[in-house]
């Protein structure tokens, strides 16, 4: 399989997806969930996605679609495009499926694929995650990763935008 299959490989419907974790429990593979914007990837989503995938052995990222980002960011944002912030987070080697959410949360996503474990960044509490009621409830684990300081994307654009070329 090349690198370009490889990665198209990992992004994802959902019937595909849900599939592909229904294997992966079959053979006791505890599945890591995580979502986000994801725009204008830094070493701060790295090194977060990373952590995440090490909390099991399969790692799925939802990422919010361009509608949703507007409605959450400002018509401004995002700054890439889905396809291409897919692209990017399938080819990192951690990440086994990519997958796109309209709304504005990942909960019936979550629902769905009924992950072992719900990953959030570090400016939530775990009692404000979206799902984690649902992910207790089915006995999986809820966690809370701290960023790495001094890197987002917010950051970087209002930085770019101060720039005069």
């Amino acid at each position: 399989m090349t690198e370009t299959e490889l990665v198209q490989d990992k992004l994802l419907p959902l019937v595909e997806l849900s599939r592909r974790r229904c294997g992966w429990r079959t053979y006791s593979q505890d599945t890591v969930f995580t979502n986000g914007v994801f725009d204008l990837i830094h070493p701060g989503h790295l090194t977060y996605l990373a952590e995440a995938a090490a909390l099991g052995q399969r790692l799925i990222v939802g990422v919010n679609s361009d509608e949703s980002v507007k409605r959450l960011k400002g018509d401004c944002r995002p700054i890439m495009p889905l396809a291409a912030r897919m692209q990017l987070l399938a080819g990192l080697f951690y990440v086994d499926g990519v997958i796109a959410f309209d709304e504005d949360t990942p909960l019936e996503l979550i629902k769905s694929l009924r992950p072992d474990v719900l990953v959030k960044g570090g400016d939530y509490q775990v009692d404000e995650i979206v799902g984690a009621k649902e992910v207790r409830a089915w006995g999986g684990d809820v966690r809370v990763l701290p960023f790495l300081e001094g890197y987002s994307s917010t950051r970087i654009i209002e930085r770019m935008q101060g720039i005069s070329i």
